[in-house]
């Protein structure tokens, strides 16, 4: 797959504080590429260099084949930049907003007409059309930010912390929103240090830590080279101590340990005045519902093996209620390859 944006060496100092040293990234055409990292790691460095707002100490940024340095006036039309802060002018409303960067980036009057309608119901807001700005909410306004960051239909849009200070429903919309834009086909990248933020639209991910790129590549690929073995949780109804020394004889374990009984969801028990519902710390003294055991398994094989495994506890009558593995998200990778350094 062909890369949108590319960056050698790129390096940025400033006087004896290097904020952005050597960094080398790819990010492939229609990504959601995560770009992640604590306060201060380089990020809106890297971001203000490559949309040509920012001239690097040393190396070569690219997107879409075109080197930031030398062409600036190209890479401003391939790319939409959203700051982490939201501008305004004063007394201007949601489709004046639109139409003064449109025309900003040379967009035609007869094209904005149409656009400014279309980008406003893109991101929810066709019913703000005539509202001021400056009236709108928080949610409102990053939604607002992020059409005028299109007004020019780039290939790339370069979205620093764009979620900041928003409300959980707001983050909801902002997310989706970013997923229906990569299935229009442009490529993002979205910086952030709350991980939460990025674990459910990120395709690819970068973590940066004090100027210095640490991993980057898809979230998959990561995950599978930082578990090189992996964790499957079981849970049976009995006979969890039997079916730990099962397990310990199978190719492919090489640990098998107890957990805490896992809870199990509220249940509605029929029959009582009003359908009683009840949890796990009450099940003994209700017939018929026997609380979970945990076993979890160190396991280094394939997926055949799994498959052999389950079907040894089901022949040797071990009651399974679940299979699976643990899945790591993104704030594991964090953790496992950051040091905590700031600059």
């Amino acid at each position: 797959m062909a890369a949108m944006l590319e960056t050698r060496d790129l390096t940025k100092r400033y006087a004896t504080l290097t904020a952005l040293d050597h960094l080398n990234l790819s990010i492939p055409e229609g990504a959601i590429y995560g770009f992640i990292g604590p306060n201060g790691a380089g990020k809106t460095t890297t971001m203000r260099i490559v949309t040509a707002l920012l001239k690097p100490s040393y190396g070569e940024a690219w997107v879409a084949g075109h080197e930031v340095s030398r062409e600036p006036k190209v890479i401003r039309k391939l790319v939409g930049w959203m700051p982490d802060t939201f501008g305004v002018y004063d007394n201007m409303k949601a489709w004046e907003y639109l139409d003064f960067f449109a025309a900003s980036y040379g967009v035609p009057e007869v094209r904005r007409r149409q656009q400014i309608g279309e980008l406003l119901d893109l991101v929810d807001l066709g019913n703000k059309r005539d509202e001021y700005v400056m009236g709108l909410s928080r949610g409102m306004k990053q939604r607002l930010s992020l059409a005028r960051t299109m007004a020019h239909d780039p290939q790339l849009l370069i979205l620093d912390e764009p979620a900041s200070g928003l409300d959980p429903r707001a983050r909801i919309e902002l997310r989706e929103l970013l997923k229906e834009l990569r299935a229009l086909g442009k490529t993002i990248m979205i910086s952030s240090h709350i991980l939460t933020e990025l674990a459910e639209m990120c395709t690819h991910i970068g973590i940066i830590e004090a100027g210095k790129l640490l991993v980057t590549g898809e979230v998959n690929q990561i995950l599978a080279s930082l578990q090189p073995h992996r964790t499957i949780e079981i849970h049976v109804l009995a006979d969890a101590e039997r079916a730990v020394e099962l397990l310990r004889h199978l190719p492919g374990v090489r640990d098998v340990r107890l957990i805490a009984a896992a809870p199990l969801p509220p249940t509605t028990v029929p029959g009582t005045a009003h359908e009683q519902i009840v949890s796990e710390t009450q099940v003994e003294v209700l017939p018929g519902i026997v609380p979970r055991q945990a076993v979890l398994v160190d396991y280094v094989g394939d997926d055949g093996g799994l498959s052999r495994m389950l079907h040894q506890l089901t022949v040797a009558g071990v009651p399974v209620v679940h299979f699976a593995g643990q899945v790591s998200d993104l704030e594991d990778i964090f953790m496992q390859v950051t040091r905590g350094v700031t600059q």
